[in-house]
């Protein structure tokens, strides 16, 4: 998921608050933290899953004001240390996707673990109130059963130890499917990111709807 020093770049400069808001500021604030799928590395910002989840939830009558701070090439270490900073604002729920890219670097499983726990821990020392949904990713089948199942349970582990809800696989009904991704076959096109959108959407409708009726109370 690393597409270099210039994309990644580019996707720092484009992580930023889309989708509309409202002038009383009643719907609630998603922030989609994570690497470069969350970022929507080579499709038009507005063509990323967390704007069309936006899209989804508004048509829904869930309307969400969507943050998408993605950052290609990061590991689950980077987000770690960069989560304080996002964070600083108040928002209502938390995506987090990452560790996709410790999978391709096949780094370990364990510390995947502590780095997750970590972000975790530092989403609710800032933001206590805010909803934590984490995003299950998965490592590639090459590096052995046992890896890529210490690492599925990295997230597993985490949210049972956590308290958090877990999405299932981001990129479930789309990874391997040449039809459905770039080029580099890890970027979903956007017939794959409408895919992931659904899945986003599907894990994190409750929450939201549950958000939104705490803030008409």
């Amino acid at each position: 998921m690393d597409g270099g020093e210039a994309s990644r770049r580019s996707d720092t400069a484009s992580a930023a608050i889309t989708a509309s808001t409202d002038s009383a500021g009643s719907r609630p604030t998603v922030l989609f933290f994570g690497t470069s799928l969350t970022a929507g590395f080579g499709l038009d910002p507005s063509q990323a899953f967390p704007q069309l989840v936006a899209k989804k939830a508004a048509a829904e009558g869930l309307p969400i004001t969507a943050i998408n701070a993605g950052l290609s090439g990061e590991t689950s270490a980077g987000a770690l240390r960069r989560i304080d900073w996002v964070i600083k604002k108040p928002v209502d729920v938390v995506v987090v996707e990452t560790g996709g890219n410790d999978g391709l670097r096949a780094l370990d499983a364990g510390q995947l673990k502590s780095n997750i726990s970590g972000i975790v821990k530092k989403i609710r020392a800032t933001q206590p109130n805010a909803k934590i949904v984490l995003a299950v990713m998965e490592a590639p089948p090459n590096f052995g059963v046992k890896y890529t199942s210490d690492f599925r349970n990295a997230y597993t582990s985490v949210a049972k130890d956590e308290g958090v809800a877990l999405m299932p696989f981001l990129l479930d009904g789309v990874a391997g499917k040449a039809e459905l991704n770039q080029d580099d076959a890890v970027h979903p096109n956007l017939a794959g990111e409408k895919i992931v959108a659904d899945n986003v959407w599907r894990a994190i409708k409750p929450v939201v709807a549950e958000v939104s009726r705490e803030k008409l109370k």
